[in-house]
């Protein structure tokens, strides 16, 4: 076990079902102590931390037992009820800043990664880093997917914010998901409940953005034969994301200013002012400073919404999270009944080596893509765009992609899902042979270390180390790895 993490604690009554969590456990070189309930208290005693609590398989009887109990004795560790929908009623507001509930956190490695992640933040603010609103954000965050340094600031920096009222810019490349910064941010803010409303202010013509965003009144312009509700009335009380600023024209540059300035705003054709409930949240992929040297944007407004500046890593920064948002993509692919598709590690060691220039939007529609020509398959290196596949042939690729590739074994040939000799095959052994290769190719990718091997089958390690044997491929130095 690792002696650089403090060690979570697993409570479960269910042994095979404890045992099996804990080999996940260390498959992600995990510390973990493991006890039933009768045992926890002796398992936690030796312990000089614990970040975590993981408990499944309680009643609601046992449940609250267990949780009075852990509360007063782990005062600073956060728990995670694994295979629950939500957190149960009884659990009161302090206990709910350190309680999780993760249905699928039991059977998917996504998810525990995800749920650790989540419980490793809360332990630290429950230690006193900051003070428990920020912990219940922390804890609130969704869709902000990964485990680098680089996301995890995002995602501390967007609960830090979940109960204030400051106008934020989002900065970053397109594609890097400052849209779900903007929604997460109203999702976790006092104003959860009312409306979030985006504007693309780049894909609407500069002529018709006033009357987008303010409304109109009936016989304000040539065509307008009606009155019309704009944008931030649609967002009363809610919130109102300005994706593209950059892109406003100065004209609307100076009315959006008033509204700030102001509060309040008057339809197109229109004398009454309106009264402006909303909270302003803007986005954009281009150099606002630049842009003001140049005349292109309005100081005064930068500074009115740049009170506080979130930016968005672009993904060849954080390259270690592609494995995690493959699966989060995937998962969303099958959620919405558009098929499932899988990825081998060569394919993913190629994708973690690849610069997206279109950034997270980019991996997601090759995800889509990849499941529409090979549905239900599994993805091979050689199945990837070229541009990908063949790094030689990219015009450009990033230093960092560079620096993280190096030393990786290029991705060699891989089987093809031939369809079947005319005239009849041996089903049973082409699985065979097929699940032989994938055993020798993923034992190749890890170094010969079978506990990473088994972690890229998504296998038991003893479950692996017994198909190697049934495959002749033997015992190996790293089978006791």
């Amino acid at each position: 076990m690792p002696a650089s993490k403090p060690p979570i604690l697993l409570i479960c009554e269910d042994e095979p079902a404890r045992h099996e969590l804990a080999i996940k456990l260390d498959f992600l070189e995990e510390a973990v102590a493991s006890a039933d309930s009768g045992g926890w208290r002796q398992a936690a005693t030796g312990l000089r931390t614990v970040e975590a609590v993981l408990l499944a398989g309680y009643d609601p009887g046992d449940l609250r037992r267990l949780l009075n109990e852990i509360e007063s004795f782990l005062p600073e560790a956060a728990i995670v009820l694994l295979g629950e929908e939500e957190v149960p009623d009884f659990a009161d507001e302090r206990m709910r800043t350190r309680l999780f509930a993760e249905p699928d956190a039991k059977s998917h490695f996504r998810d525990l990664l995800d749920v650790l992640h989540k419980a490793r933040l809360c332990h630290e603010h429950l230690a006193g880093t900051v003070d428990s609103d920020i912990t219940r954000g922390l804890a609130a965050v969704q869709g902000l997917i990964g485990v680098s340094s680089a996301i995890q600031r995002v995602r501390e920096v967007v609960a830090r914010l979940a109960d204030t009222e400051v106008n934020v810019l989002i900065t970053g490349e397109s594609g890097t998901g400052k849209e779900v910064v903007a929604r997460n941010l109203h999702r976790i803010s006092g104003r959860e409940g009312k409306p979030f409303v985006p504007v693309n202010c780049g894909a609407i013509p500069g002529e018709l953005l006033e009357s987008e965003l303010f409304g109109h009144e009936r016989g304000a312009f040539t065509g307008a034969v009606a009155s019309t509700v704009g944008r931030f009335e649609r967002a009363h009380g809610g919130t109102l994301f300005l994706d593209e600023i950059g892109d406003m024209p100065l004209n609307m540059q100076v009315k959006m200013l008033r509204v700030l300035e102001e509060g309040s705003f008057e339809k197109v054709g229109g004398t009454r002012s309106i009264k402006a409930d909303v909270r302003i949240l803007t986005a954009t992929h281009k150099n606002l400073e630049d842009m003001i040297d140049s005349g292109a944007f309005r100081e005064d407004l930068y500074y009115r919404i740049n009170v506080f500046p979130i930016e968005m890593p672009p993904l060849r920064r954080r390259v270690e999270d592609i494995p995690l948002l493959l699966n989060e993509l995937i998962r969303n692919l099958e959620a919405a009944g558009k098929g499932t598709v899988r990825f081998n590690s060569a394919a993913v060691s190629a994708l973690c080596a690849y610069a997206w220039p279109g950034n997270v939007r980019e991996l997601a529609n090759l995800v889509e893509r990849m499941a529409i020509l090979y549905p239900h398959g599994i993805v091979g290196s050689e199945k990837l765009p070229d541009k990908i596949y063949r790094p030689n042939r990219q015009t450009e690729t990033a230093p960092e992609v560079r620096e993280s590739a190096r030393g990786q074994a290029a991705p060699g040939p891989r089987p093809s899902m031939a369809m079947p000799p005319i005239h009849g095959m041996d089903l049973k052994q082409y699985l065979a042979n097929l699940e032989k290769d994938f055993i020798e190719r993923a034992l190749q990718d890890s170094g010969g270390v079978v506990k990473q091997a088994a972690e890229r089958l998504q296998l038991r390690r003893t479950t692996l180390v017994e198909k190697m044997r049934r495959h002749g491929l033997g015992p190996s130095r790293s089978a006791a790895s």
